[in-house]
């Protein structure tokens, strides 16, 4: 009998597809550890992994590995947790996890519930965001912006005063760089949502930059470094005095949040940094 996951392949069976080549398949996990956990298979049904070819072996890696940067992009997570256990299904697969503790990539843990919509939405998303495009002809555009201009000053500018910070809250979340091309004026949260790559009707929550960051920018806040604390305190001035306009979004209702800090740079883009807060 066919594993459920060649019953996919085959097109007997629906699933969130993301990415597929001649040979591969990735496709969202019906039963998640976390929002955007990913299975990535070979078409041809092995029981084992490791009774692959070397060659095939090392393809399925290649191409995991471009799912894996597609779903880092749509998903924000401080790493890609890489697990293959392979006792639930007789087909040799390789899941991927977001994760910004250990304990996410806990199987013992339990799954948790996506609703269909979002499930579509984080598959829509990730697959826009594979190297490569996604190889799903006919899938729908995801609700995300443009790919960032590589001269674009600012976004480089941010980069660099972003690198290797975190955002501490229950746990670590690094900052990242961002760059969106936006309509002119303000906008209506579902605008924002859409420019964001956001659910639609995702709930919007405005805050003010110092306050933010105040707990980063303070020399005995909780980065635990001065030095760290200037960093902060670099960033957010940039933000205040070469942005206009600049505040948090925080995005989403727990556990966790997404929280972007953005202004308008010279050119109009939204620009600034987004991360991810965990409560508890």
């Amino acid at each position: 009998m066919p594993s459920i996951f060649s019953r996919i392949v085959s097109g007997e069976l629906p699933a969130y597809k993301v990415a597929e080549d001649a040979d591969h398949l990735a496709f969202l996990d019906i039963t998640p550890l976390v929002e955007g956990h990913t299975l990535v298979i070979p078409k041809q049904e092995i029981d084992y992994i490791f009774d692959l070819t070397p060659q095939a072996l090392a393809a399925l890696h290649v191409f995991a590995q471009r799912v894996a940067k597609g779903v880092q992009a749509a998903v924000p997570c401080k790493r890609i947790g890489v697990a293959v256990i392979g006792l639930e299904v007789p087909h040799a697969h390789i899941h991927l996890i977001p994760m910004n503790k250990v304990a996410d990539m806990n199987f013992a843990n339990p799954k948790i519930k996506v609703p269909e919509a979002r499930m579509q939405e984080l598959a829509t998303a990730i697959a826009a965001q594979v190297p490569g495009g996604s190889g799903l002809p006919g899938a729908p555009a995801a609700s995300v912006a443009p790919a960032a201009d590589p001269n674009d000053a600012t976004l480089a500018q941010l980069q660099k005063l972003t690198q290797g910070l975190n955002f501490i809250s229950e746990s670590d979340a690094p900052l990242e760089a961002v760059s969106y091309a936006a309509p002119a004026g303000s906008l209506a949260d579902k605008q924002l949502l859409q420019v964001l790559g956001e659910p639609a009707g995702a709930k919007v929550e405005k805050i003010d930059l110092i306050p933010f960051l105040s707990n980063h920018t303070s020399d005995d806040g909780v980065t635990g470094s001065v030095a760290l604390a200037n960093r902060f305190k670099a960033l957010q001035m940039y933000l205040k005095q070469e942005l206009d306009g600049t505040q948090v979004y925080r995005v989403g209702a727990g556990p966790q949040v997404h929280a972007y800090a953005l202004g308008r740079d010279v050119a109009g883009r939204l620009a600034g940094f987004k991360t991810v807060l965990t409560t508890t």
